[in-house]
């Protein structure tokens, strides 16, 4: 059962202006910088990870006033190009006290911003009571 839905768009010139060494080391894991560094026009691959943190975040209803951080959440690629997500400290402890089950992804990008959206999928009745 769908039970959160988290979406966020970042728009590409303002977030590459933005975009330093330092935000890199505070929001990105070294694959997800593995990985967009080795892009043609890394700050896409940035912002759309940046985006999908973010929309992570809104569907569990919880952020970084809540004590999760940027590095709970991490944008993997799979051989074939698949894009998924790994929760990891405070941010799958709330998952998993939530009945969470499933995250689903979808990324995008044109010349002008990026676009995540994350689908949560568990137990309802659980979801929200906890964390």
């Amino acid at each position: 059962m769908v039970i959160g839905i988290g979406i966020d768009i970042v728009d590409l010139d303002e977030f590459r202006d933005r975009l330093t060494d330092d935000l890199v080391r505070e929001v990105f894991l070294p694959a997800e910088i593995e990985y967009a560094s080795s892009q043609a026009r890394p700050w896409e691959q940035y912002a759309a990870r940046f985006a999908a943190k973010e929309a992570v975040f809104k569907a569990l209803g919880d952020g970084l006033a809540q004590g999760l951080t940027w590095k709970d959440v991490e944008v993997l690629r799979g051989p074939t190009g698949k894009i998924s997500l790994r929760l990891a400290g405070r941010a799958l402890g709330m998952a998993e006290g939530r009945g969470l089950t499933t995250l689903r992804l979808s990324i995008a990008h044109s010349k002008r911003s990026a676009v995540a959206v994350v689908v949560v999928e568990g137990a309802a009745q659980s979801f929200g009571q906890g964390g």
